[in-house]
């Protein structure tokens, strides 16, 4: 199914019945990877699994900026009309899911994985992989990790929605940057899992079904 935003189409697949939860996933992949884990979700979610701008089937794009997906994401929750959302970002859909979080009222769950404020908070090794692969391929989605986001403190203090902010221990975030997003969420929780790489319990996996269902249907009424 498509959605059409901001001049754009978000390709989408929704499965499942109960409150909404919206699947976003990292740079250069698709809504495939949560494939496994919106099998066990949807027994007690409506899963949106959505394509990014210039991922998988949604509209390409020769240029990508983090604001603008953002937008595209809330303009998505505004054409389906969907509230009460649990909004779960991996990676570059984490870095979407917080700015999103910052300015829609419609989100009032957030789980992210894996995100950054800045290029500098990746591990220095995976920025010079940035470099040389932008060197080899001019792709707009290494260009896009290059030089964003630029996320600041006043974002995250804008967040309302309860949240939940997880990393593994072997992240390509480093720990710093993962801490002190959720020390400057109001009243985030973090969960740093050990043994965990950046994808590891989440690409194909279930593992982070068990997580997200754990931390939304444990904090409410089931």
């Amino acid at each position: 199914m498509f959605a059409e935003v901001n001049g754009i189409r978000l390709y989408y697949e929704a499965a499942g019945s109960g409150r909404p939860l919206v699947m976003v996933h990292g740079n250069g992949e698709d809504h495939t990877i949560f494939a496994e884990a919106a099998e066990l979700l949807k027994e007690h979610f409506t899963v949106y699994l959505v394509d990014s701008r210039g991922h998988g089937a949604s509209t390409p794009a020769d240029i990508l900026h983090y604001e603008e997906m953002a937008d595209d994401m809330t303009a998505f929750l505004e054409a389906l009309d969907l509230r009460d959302v649990v909004f779960y970002g991996f990676s570059d859909g984490g870095i979407v899911g917080l700015l999103a979080a910052s300015r829609c009222e419609r989100i009032t769950t957030l789980i992210t994985s894996g995100a950054n404020l800045t290029p500098q908070g990746v591990i220095r090794p995976l920025r010079a992989l940035f470099r040389v692969m932008y060197f080899l391929k001019k792709d707009p989605k290494t260009a896009l990790m290059m030089t964003e986001p630029q996320i600041g403190d006043d974002v995250l203090k804008k967040i309302t929605a309860r949240t939940l902010v997880l990393a593994g221990s072997h992240d390509l975030v480093t720990e710093k940057e993962t801490k002190h997003i959720a020390a400057t969420i109001p009243g985030a929780r973090l969960v740093i899992l050990p043994g965990e790489g950046h994808g590891s319990y989440i690409v194909h996996r279930t593992k982070i079904a068990k997580i997200i269902r754990s931390f939304v249907l444990g904090g409410r009424k089931r």
